[in-house]
Formats: structure tokens, sequence, C-alpha cells
């Protein structure tokens, strides 16, 4: 007998208040200088897109929270508990905040990620960001002052084109 394997069941669903104890603990797995309670809140309370990500066997393995501007998204936070990295559930978020921006007709998602975070700036060009430009002493660091953040953008050309 084969065996065939089938892509993990995820679903999102909307960040609420009640999550943040499991974001916090994800936050704080994976930052030296997490977002605070107060970020997360603060961010609901402005109505920035903010949503979680389960699955039935592991629970909340990440979220994510954006930012809308102008004819922009800009992402603010995107993490993946540190077990669950390297399933496609980053990438899983990253298509439904391009499906936020197609609907908010946003033709460009914006962010920054530390100029140290080779494994996302990775994923992120592969997921089709260019680099545009670089934030100076943007992040907190341990043993020096700031870190450099990369600036990224990804076009979103069902916007730029008209058809979404």
């Amino acid at each position: 007998m084969n065996a065939v394997l089938q892509p993990q069941p995820r679903t999102l669903s909307a960040l609420v208040e009640r999550d943040f104890d499991a974001v916090m603990a994800i936050e704080q797995a994976i930052f030296d200088f997490p977002w605070s309670h107060g970020n997360f809140l603060d961010s609901l309370r402005a109505g920035y897109p903010a949503q979680v990500l389960r699955t039935p066997q592991d629970g909340m393995v990440g979220y994510f929270v954006a930012m809308l501007g102008v004819d922009e998204l800009h992402l603010l936070n995107l993490s993946v508990a540190p077990a669950m990295q390297g399933r496609g559930h980053a990438r899983y978020m990253l298509d439904e905040l391009r499906a936020i921006a197609r609907t908010h007709r946003a033709s460009q998602l914006w962010l920054e990620v530390r100029i140290s975070n080779l494994r996302a700036r990775s994923l992120y060009e592969r997921y089709g960001f260019r680099n545009i430009g670089l934030r100076r002493g943007y992040y907190p660091a341990r043993g020096r002052q700031r870190e450099d953040a990369v600036v990224m953008s990804l076009q979103i050309p069902e916007v730029v084109h008209g058809l979404g």
C-alpha cells in the first residue's frame, strides 16, 4: 500500500483577545524583543487585519497582523511557532494577506524584516517580495544598539492591472 501525504488542514480566523496567551507564548519563543500584549490589543482596537492560524492537531501555529494604508497593506507581524516552522504555514498566511490586499484594492504589500533573519528574508524572496531598501537602526538588538531592517515589497498584479 502506498501512503499519500495529504496537506495538513488549516484554518484562519480573526485574532481576538482570548487568543493573546497563545500568541504571546509564540511571540516570546521566537523573538528577543517580542511584541507586548498592548501592541496586539492596540492593533485590534485600530481594526488592523489580524488572524490566527490553527491546525486540528496542533491548535494555534501562527498569526499575522497587518495595517491598511492608501493603496497598500503593510505586514507588521507574521509569526509561526518554532516547532511548526518549515511546513508551509507562513506561505499560507502570505496567501491570505495577498487576498486581503486584493479585497482592499491594495496594489502593494510591504514589510520590514531584520537584516539578520535570513530564513524569513529567503521565504519572502521565494514568495516574490523584492528588496526595496534599508531602514538603519530600525530594530532593538542585544549586544549592540540597533539592527537594520530590510524593506521588502510585493506587487499585487491582480490590482495593478485592474483584475482584482
